[in-house]
């Protein structure tokens, strides 16, 4: 090659790079659907409508208003703390409502069963006192109940000594007794000691009286007696 020829494609030798490949060689892209296409400018008009929103809230002065009435108001919020109070507060005076009422349950119940075993204890004071005092009674009767001593008394000689009923019966004519009376005995159920027989309760004191006077300790109500006092002399 000279100098003066010009360098032109066809000047040089042809190698790798000359040959491209085979094939396609661009790509080829689809259609687009509409809501793709249609998309974008939805979301500019959206931000554009909030936007001018927010500018015409801020300027006019409704974005502010629109905040505080979605806050609750400092009144509401006191009202609210009154009530949380109130209801506290009702809560502690109907618990101590109900412990008091539990205390004054007891204690009335306390009282109830003091005063029922008070009750209880004095009536069984009264009841001994009473018994006490009709044994007592009793006692007093029979001891200031006089003997009657024109009483008719017989004095049965059991013992097999001689005379022995005649004595006995002497002794007590001379305590008083006017209708006395000296027997053996009629039976052979006889007694296994001394003994007075009387035959009602209104010969009580007369036989206690006779057997005082004769000594004799044993002193027995017996019914279906010939006379109202019987001495059983037996040793």
């Amino acid at each position: 090659m000279t100098k003066n020829d010009k360098a032109t494609y066809e000047s040089y030798d042809r190698d790798e790079f000359d040959e491209p490949p085979v094939g396609p060689v661009g790509v080829h892209r689809g259609s687009r659907s509409v809501a793709s296409r249609v998309l974008p400018y939805v979301v500019v008009l959206v931000v554009a409508a909030l936007v001018g929103a927010l500018a015409w809230g801020v300027s006019t002065g409704e974005l502010g208003k629109m905040i505080e009435s979605w806050r609750p108001t400092q009144s509401q919020q006191a009202d609210a703390d009154k009530k949380a109070d109130s209801d506290e507060e009702d809560d502690a005076d109907t618990s101590d409502d109900a412990d008091a009422d539990k205390d004054a349950d007891a204690s009335s119940d306390g009282a109830q069963s003091d005063g029922e075993s008070a009750d209880a204890q004095d009536q069984t004071g009264q009841d001994a006192a009473d018994g006490t005092q009709d044994a007592d009674g009793q006692d007093a009767q029979q001891q200031t109940a006089e003997p009657n001593r024109a009483t008719s008394v017989r004095v049965v000689n059991g013992s097999g000594i001689a005379g022995y009923a005649g004595q006995q019966a002497a002794v007590l004519q001379q305590a008083g007794y006017t209708s006395v009376e000296a027997a053996n005995p009629a039976s052979e159920a006889l007694p296994a000691g001394n003994v007075v027989w009387y035959q009602n309760e209104t010969d009580l004191a007369t036989a206690n009286d006779v057997a005082a006077t004769l000594g004799i300790a044993d002193v027995q109500q017996v019914s279906g007696l010939a006379v109202p006092v019987v001495v059983m002399l037996m040793n």
